[in-house]
């Protein structure tokens, strides 16, 4: 490529690449080329796969698996790039950075460098419950009386986050993320009373979307109560110490509309003592270099999450690599020792036997001499109180999760109570009634359009509407009532184009309801039942990108049917912020929610609709995910063949990031 200039330019870099290769990433490697005409043409063909691996969540192209296959062999390839005067080591400012086999944008780099830094510097320091681990121990002892002499893996993790300024806490749905991070922090507060501090540490609660927020938010507060109605004064002065409201990420960092810049930052850090964020899946690189460069040098910081679920939206999978170890545990005799003496959690005389560790045999690592100081920080609950033994959804998560795409399959097939797969398409158990009715086979078959479906919400809608001149805290009432009930049950697929996509079920769902009464005929873009998706972060409304509401009609003067209003949940619990449609500029109706969109959301009763086919959003994460938002009751429907459930089961997300090397 020694000249310059487009008519120089080779087709492939020309006329643009076929998918995943977006224009944006032609055009990034054209500026390349125009800025090092000598470059080596595999070093610009290296550089767009670079930038375009950003669209599908890698922060980096690894050039040891890469995406499509490499121009010359990997040593030429390597040759190649740093011979390009457009990379380099992160030292200088060439936009692409070579580490080892990796090749990133150094903005993610950079971001990756600066978060292993403030990781590192967490883990190094010391902490207050280490100053006076026999005060540790009687508070953790208070908040985990003894339950026989299996290991208390809550208690467990309340101790590996005592330990430093850095934790992970990890762990599948019900296994008490929550509970033990509310314990953690009543012992932290106790820790800081006992030393003077009668007002305590400053703590903040945070997630990364509205709902993750509210959820948690919920969970906190009813936490604080059942804790302050069973403990003694002193537990007591503790909990009120700790705070129950929580905030989406941006807001407090405060970000700032179209840019990247925040309004806390390295130069002007957050005023707290410990950040909690919760749903830390859902984080993705920028964000967590954002978070990590705006706490105070001896702030500690708290990470909450299920390591399986679906990584962000953006690039990186941030918790998934700091979890990399978690379920070996990897604890060094040290560490192993140092829990026991603050929880009496004794690791090393359970590794091995299973009704003690609750764990297969042969898991856990530990003492493992070379247990990297990352692992140190990191530990996994692994008893859910969600699903017993015997629960169907439960075992079929955990098969998911194992790769075990037989066991998979028999459980769908094995009649579980909570767990069941409907044929949507040809060949399923009543073609006939399908051919006469497609839509109306599935959707009255999985409960979409069952009283305990979204039919239950024009249901209560219509019966328990308050009178015109009720006083507004009935009209609260009844709005949150709805809103419970709304929350009870929901659709959830893979994508949001095509016919078994988002926009596609929410067209048929909508036309379902309309033609069987639900939805009056002449109802328009808005109508009284209608969920509603808020898609954009709207911080004047005190509104996040993923809150999800209920359109109501209120009472106004002179008008008999009311006015429609959107209920959403507020931010203190049993509030409701009452919105104007004309004030939400970018909502959609939610009836069917992709399953990234669920993330941080609960639900007695979900209908997973799976592809018709196999594609590159069937991914282990996305089965998982979508089947662990229920707590009932999981309905997995099959447009196509049931290979596709196969393939998900085989093929995990592997997200090129290197953004952690223990």
């Amino acid at each position: 490529m020694t000249e310059a200039g487009p008519s120089s330019w080779p087709d492939w870099l020309r006329y643009g690449q076929p998918e995943p290769v977006r224009d944006l990433d032609v055009a990034f490697a054209r500026m390349l080329a125009e800025q090092a005409p000598d470059a080596p043409e595999a070093a610009v063909r290296l550089a767009l796969w670079c930038c375009a691996q950003l669209a599908q969540g890698h922060p980096c192209l690894d050039l040891e698996a890469p995406p499509v296959a490499l121009p010359l062999p990997l040593p030429a390839c390597l040759d190649a790039l740093a011979s390009a005067a457009f990379v380099g080591d992160g030292s200088g400012g060439e936009p692409l950075v070579l580490h080892e086999t990796r090749l990133y944008l150094a903005r993610y780099w950079r971001a990756g460098e600066r978060i292993r830094q403030a990781i590192g510097s967490r883990l190094a320091m010391p902490t207050a419950a280490l100053e006076d681990p026999v005060l540790a121990r009687r508070w953790l002892d208070r908040l985990f009386p003894p339950e026989g002499a299996a290991l208390d893996w809550q208690k467990l993790a309340c101790a590996v986050a005592l330990r430093q300024r850095f934790s992970v806490i990890t762990g599948g749905p019900g296994t008490g993320k929550t509970t033990t991070v509310v314990r953690l922090l009543a012992v932290l507060q106790g820790l800081a009373r006992a030393r003077g501090m009668t007002r305590g540490l400053r703590i903040r609660l945070a997630a990364p979307t509205g709902k993750a927020a509210a959820r948690l938010n919920e969970s906190i507060a009813a936490r604080l109560q059942d804790l302050a109605g069973q403990g003694d004064e002193e537990l007591r002065a503790a909990l009120a110490c700790v705070p129950d409201r929580v905030t989406t990420l941006h807001r407090l960092l405060g970000s700032r509309p179209g840019t990247r810049r925040m309004a806390y930052h390295a130069g002007r850090p957050l005023d707290l003592d410990v950040l909690v964020v919760d749903e830390a899946s859902m984080m993705d690189i920028e964000m967590a270099d954002a978070v990590l460069a705006a706490l105070p040098a001896g702030a500690q910081l708290v990470l909450l999450g299920d390591k399986d679920q679906l990584a962000s939206v953006e690039a990186g999978a941030v918790l998934g690599e700091l979890c990399a170890g978690a379920e070996g545990g990897h604890y060094t005799e040290s560490t192993c020792r140092q829990l026991a003496g603050l929880s009496g959690q004794d690791l090393l005389a359970a590794v091995g036997d299973p009704a003690l560790s609750g764990v297969e045999a042969g898991v856990l690592q530990c003492p493992d001499p070379g247990g990297p100081a990352l692992s140190q920080s990191v530990v996994m609950l692994r008893r859910s109180m969600r699903f017993g033994p015997d629960s169907g959804i439960g075992r079929f998560a955990a098969a998911v999760n194992r790769g075990r795409a037989g066991e998979v399959r028999d459980l769908l097939h094995a009649g579980l109570d909570d767990l069941h797969c409907i044929a949507a398409g040809q060949g399923g158990p009543d073609p006939q009634a399908r051919a006469a009715d497609p839509d109306g086979a599935w959707l009255h078959a999985a409960g979409v359009l069952s009283g305990t479906g979204y039919p239950a919400v024009f249901a209560q809608l219509r019966a328990h509407r308050p009178a015109p001149e009720a006083p507004p805290a009935e009209w609260d009432r009844w709005a949150l009532d709805l809103l419970d009930v709304q929350a009870r049950f929901q659709l959830l697929c893979a994508a949001r184009q095509g016919a078994w996509g988002v926009r596609g079920l929410n067209q048929r769902i909508e036309s379902r309801l309309r033609s069987e009464g639900w939805i009056a005929p002449d109802a328009g873009a808005w109508y009284a039942g209608q969920p509603v998706l808020v898609r954009r972060n709207l911080p004047a409304l005190g509104l996040s990108n993923g809150d999800m509401g209920l359109v109501l009609p209120v009472p106004a003067p002179g008008r008999p049917e009311g006015r429609l209003r959107v209920a959403f949940p507020g931010a203190r619990r049993g509030a409701v912020r009452w919105v104007s449609p004309a004030r939400l500029p970018d909502v959609e109706t939610a009836y069917a929610l992709t399953v990234h969109k669920s993330q941080g959301s609960e639900f007695d009763r979900v209908v997973l609709v799976m592809p018709q086919r196999p594609g590159p959003l069937v991914t282990r994460e996305m089965l998982y995910t979508g089947a662990t938002r229920a707590r009932r009751t999981l309905t997995l429907v099959l447009p196509g063949d049931e290979a596709v459930v196969g393939h998900a089961v085989r093929h995990p997300t592997r997200r090129a990031g290197g953004i952690w090397n223990p």
